[in-house]
Order: C-alpha cells, then sequence, then structure tokens
C-alpha cells in the first residue's frame, strides 16, 4: 500500500513537472547536452538588468518572455475545471478551499500577491483579510471597482500558518497561474510582494526597492512591482512608494490619476 501511495506522487509530481515544462513552451525533454548547450547560450539577465536600470525605464526579463507560451489559449472557466480538486501539492491536505482567483476575464489590470490566509481560505475568494481590505482602498483610490480588475495569486491554497510557499508547491501551481495570464492577457501586471516577483521575473532573491517604481517586461503586458499590502501594514512607510507605483500603472493605462 506504501509503495502504491509513494508511487502516484511520483506519478503526481512528474505530471506538474511537465505540466510546468509545456506551459513554458517545451515541446519535448533535453538531452544532456542540449541542456549543455542551452545554457551556454543562455542570456545573461543580471547583465541586462544592470544595462536597462541605469538606461530604461522598461526593463526585459528575455529568457522568461521568449520562453512563454502557454499553448492553446483556455478561457478562466477551463483553467479552473483543469485545476480541479487540485492534490498536485501537499497543501491540499489542508486547504479549505481553493482561491483560484476573482475579477473581470478581460480586465485591463491584473494583480498576482502571494497565497491565500485565513480569511481567503475560508471564502475561497482572494484578498479578503485585513490585506485584501488594503487592497480594495488602493484599487477604488484608482478608480477601479475589484469587479474592474482582476486579483489572484501564485498558489492556489493557504500554506499553514501563513507561511511562505515553498518550492514544489509553486512549481505546482505555476502553469495555472501563466494560464490565467495568458487567457486574460492584461496590458499591465502588478506583482504585490517578493514571492510573486521573484516567479514571474524568475529571480531568487528579489530586492523590492530596486526593482519597484519601474516596468519590467513579460510576453504581452508590462510588469510593475510593489510592496505586499500586508507589509503596508506593517510598515506605513510603504504607502507612499506604492501609491507612486499605482501612478505610474494608471499613467501606462492612460488613465486620470486621481488628485492630479
Amino acid at each position: 500500500m506504501n509503495n502504491k501511495k509513494e508511487l502516484l506522487e511520483i506519478l503526481r509530481n512528474l505530471n506538474s513537472h511537465l505540466l510546468y515544462q509545456k506551459t513554458m513552451g517545451l515541446e519535448r525533454l533535453l538531452t544532456d547536452p542540449e541542456i549543455k548547450e542551452k545554457k551556454g547560450n543562455k542570456t545573461k539577465s543580471t547583465s541586462e538588468y544592470n544595462m536597462a536600470k541605469d538606461n530604461k525605464k522598461i526593463i526585459k526579463i528575455n529568457e522568461q518572455a521568449e520562453n512563454f507560451d502557454p499553448g492553446e489559449k483556455l478561457t478562466l472557466d477551463q483553467i479552473r475545471e483543469d485545476l480541479g480538486e487540485c492534490t498536485r501539492c501537499k497543501l491540499h491536505e489542508t486547504r479549505n478551499k481553493i482561491v483560484f482567483g476573482d475579477g473581470n476575464p478581460d480586465a485591463r489590470l491584473v494583480f498576482v500577491g502571494e497565497g491565500p490566509g485565513r480569511d481567503e481560505d475560508e471564502q475561497g475568494l482572494p484578498f479578503v483579510g485585513r490585506a485584501g481590505k488594503l487592497l480594495t482602498k488602493i484599487i477604488e483610490a484608482m478608480g477601479f471597482t475589484r469587479a474592474d480588475v482582476f486579483i489572484c495569486n501564485v498558489v492556489k491554497c493557504r500554506p499553514p500558518s501563513n507561511r511562505n510557499p515553498e518550492r514544489d508547491e509553486v512549481d505546482a501551481c505555476e502553469p495555472f497561474l501563466l494560464k490565467q495570464l495568458s487567457s486574460i492577457n492584461p496590458e499591465v501586471i502588478v506583482c504585490l510582494g517578493s514571492v510573486a516577483t521573484s516567479l514571474l521575473l524568475k529571480m531568487k532573491q528579489p530586492r523590492m526597492g530596486d526593482l519597484r517604481g519601474q516596468f519590467h517586461e513579460f510576453h504581452n503586458s508590462k510588469l510593475m512591482i510593489t510592496y505586499h499590502p500586508a507589509a503596508l501594514l506593517r510598515n506605513p512607510n510603504f504607502k507612499k512608494p506604492v501609491w507612486e507605483d499605482m501612478k505610474l500603472v494608471l499613467k501606462e493605462l492612460n488613465l486620470p490619476i486621481p488628485g492630479d
């Protein structure tokens, strides 16, 4: 019985890995020589980032943008159906409800956070706790309602004790986030915090202070990095830079800036 459970777990992990590779545009598994050749030709994103930071307001993450090809474009309903009652990682063992995302499927603006908290896990909706209420105020201050934008997270299930998602958990959920972004195809994506930033920009330890305040490119969308609303609750000094970031988002969307 234990061997069967272990085999099923291996197959689930393999399926998640292959789904992730397919989502990233890989049509077949690479041989070892091909992997070494690919690594040898890889663009050094750190050098490119430093050059872009000095000379431009838009930073291109070429490796991610070039590889991002989720294949057939699905509707959000189809993606949710494909997700099902997910058991692809261990988070399903402790979750109450899957938090897929909420909002306008044709939104011009998408907010991506880290993962559900206690309130989100209970309601099955993203950003409905204290940090979520602050995000709602930010959205409304920009002239939107929550129904105008789309809000989602990197992982769809609550990590125990609100810890950061672990690598295998992010890997299992990443294909579905990428498919969501492809389906919506927003003009601007706002990454809330370091977990979402790390995933979409492929940086192990993103420095939020260096990355915010400027646009990055992700496939067809402009990416704005800013602090997570939970960070604003801990440090109110972050409110001003977050609002400066949101004003840049409004400018990019050719929308008026309230109060200006």
